[in-house]
């Protein structure tokens, strides 16, 4: 009897010890045997409950089993001001931040003059990058500003600001107030023209619509040889403004020019993969001799932007994010639906980044060209340079018009896709090499001055449209029409532009073998494979792995 009673004792202690334990995980939120575990069968639950161990320990709050160090997130410190100020500058580069920063302060003290420096928490932005005036006869959203001291130029120094108004042949006065460092108060100039960079006969020539203009002020005799650190534009002189646009004067310290730059209007390639056709393109015009591409971005595929990334560590491109201004769309998608349907909307958009790219590179370069990411000005005959080809193109240019010329064009001639897939490949080249595959070519050229593409005189052109100038100084555009036994444009399409529809079973029927490409085979071949190979683009046997895997990346290396 007395040991049955201890044997009871025990199992009712039992009993009390194991409510008390569940009491406690239940106060703690601590579930021992989830719904889940409980439906598993018994012959599984040996494998989870080395799961749920194993999950205790790893969820242990202690200190001497993780270092919070190995957890892998951006422990930087906190960016102070002046770091702020550069990267807000760095983002848009059109915003007088740093001397704003710098004379904030200064800026505050009262003066005499009428106009108030607008503070830049004051000012009315839109879609990022453009800043808005609004007036009693239309909206202006302003793009950028740039310093100009061109001799050619009859006004003398200027700045010129680029934008969209929404009017066309803009009556209203405005005024332009140039803020000069140290100086309290702004010298304020009625603005000297609005010039239309577009041709009305080529339609959307309505009020309502924004429209692109270059806008002209001019810098008063006291202040010439100094470049202002900023301008604002307003209605009335002593307004307080609601934009302030850094001026910029991009200038080389030795004043020695480079030789070409490259500008590419705003991308927008979202759903379109064409990362690898970039890469054969970026690497050709520098073997031709692009000192820089300058490409504006809209909207691009995740592999694109790897390779504009990677290009622009290098230094060979520059990467400037584009929006279009006013209430177009600028959501991923609807944008570049918006850009197929409204055809001249997507034309007038596309000439300011064109002219920020001419403005910008003023000083910097003897030549620009706008290309597209499907053409090339390809030298001929035993021409391999573009320095080369205009060595000889210039001075007989000269014999014709001793003045000289404002731009130098190339007639277009197209590599359509179906005219190669007719000769099959070429073992020879790499299959994902288009340019190198396609060297079947319509056998006419277009017509002269049509879909021509030029290098420009900076020195020399006002204002750029996508195949020649629009606006020149010193009177009339002149441009040299370069001869097509030394070069030509060079123009990869699945199909001809809209307006060449009837003309394009012509170009399909009539087709010559043009290997002009050819002669730089090896080393593009060279660039475009190591390219592609440090990117990551071509798949590797299992388990390799270099660390740059691009997305949906399906090209063999096998095929080299």
């Amino acid at each position: 009897m007395a040991s049955s009673r201890i044997i009871l004792k025990v199992l009712l202690s039992l009993c009390v010890w194991s409510f008390v334990i569940i009491g406690l995980f239940k106060m703690h939120g601590t579930n021992l045997v989830s719904q889940e575990y409980s439906a598993v069968p018994l012959s599984g639950r040996i494998l989870l409950q080395k799961d749920i161990l194993r999950y205790a320990e790893t969820t242990s709050t202690t200190t001497d089993r993780f270092d919070p160090s190995e957890i892998l997130v951006d422990n930087r410190t906190a960016m102070d001001d002046d770091q702020l100020v550069r990267d807000v500058e760095s983002r848009i580069p059109s915003l007088p931040i740093a001397y704003w920063s710098k004379n904030k302060n200064f800026r505050q003290q009262k003066s005499n003059t009428c106009a108030k420096y607008p503070s830049i928490f004051e000012l009315e932005f839109n879609n990022i990058y453009w800043q808005t005036m609004r007036t009693t006869n239309g909206t202006f959203q302003l793009f950028g500003a740039y310093y100009d001291i061109r001799k050619t130029s009859r006004i003398g120094p200027t700045v010129r600001i680029l934008g969209m108004i929404d009017r066309i042949q803009p009556t209203v006065k405005t005024y332009c107030q140039f803020w000069f460092d140290g100086q309290k108060e702004p010298f304020i100039v009625k603005t000297f023209e609005y010039k239309y960079i577009w041709y009305n006969k080529w339609g959307n020539y309505k009020q309502g619509i924004y429209q692109p203009y270059l806008i002209a002020c001019q810098i008063p005799k006291p202040f010439h040889g100094v470049v202002p650190s900023s301008v604002s534009m307003v209605e009335k002189e002593c307004d307080t403004a609601t934009n302030n646009l850094r001026v910029i004067y991009n200038r080389p310290p030795d004043d020695q020019k480079k030789g070409f730059a490259v500008c590419v209007k705003g991308l927008d390639f979202l759903y379109d993969d064409l990362s690898v056709r970039l890469i054969e393109w970026i690497e050709m015009l520098n073997i031709l001799g692009a000192d820089k591409i300058y490409f504006y971005n809209l909207q691009v595929h995740p592999n694109i932007t790897k390779v504009l990334s990677h290009y622009e560590q290098e230094g060979k491109v520059q990467v400037i994010p584009l929006t279009l201004p006013g209430g177009q769309p600028n959501v991923p998608g609807f944008q570049h639906l918006y850009l197929t349907k409204k055809t001249n909307h997507k034309r007038q958009n596309e000439v300011i980044p064109y002219n920020d790219c001419l403005y910008k590179n003023l000083y910097l370069y003897k030549y620009i060209a706008l290309l597209d990411i499907d053409e090339v000005i390809m030298p001929k005959g035993n021409f391999v340079l573009w320095s080369e080809l205009m060595e000889k193109v210039v001075p007989e240019s000269l014999k014709i018009k001793p003045e000289g010329y404002n731009s130098y064009n190339f007639r277009n001639v197209y590599f359509l896709d179906d005219q190669q897939h007719e000769h099959g490949w070429h073992k020879d080249s790499p299959k994902y090499m288009h340019m190198l595959q396609h060297v079947h070519r319509a056998k006419n050229y277009t017509k002269p001055n049509q879909y021509v593409k030029c290098f420009h005189d900076p020195e020399r052109v006002l204002t750029l449209h996508n195949h020649f100038p629009l606006a020149c100084l010193g009177g009339v555009c002149k441009s040299y029409p370069v001869n097509t036994t030394d070069a030509q444009l060079q123009h990869y399409r699945a199909d001809c532009v809209n307006t060449l529809k009837k003309s394009c079973e012509e170009y399909r029927e009539n087709s010559v073998e043009d290997k002009t490409i050819w002669k730089y085979k090896d080393e593009l071949i060279r660039r475009t494979f190591r390219t592609l190979d440090t990117l990551g683009f071509f798949k590797r046997p299992i388990g390799y792995s270099n660390g740059n895997g691009a997305i949906g990346s399906t090209t063999h290396s096998s095929e080299r």
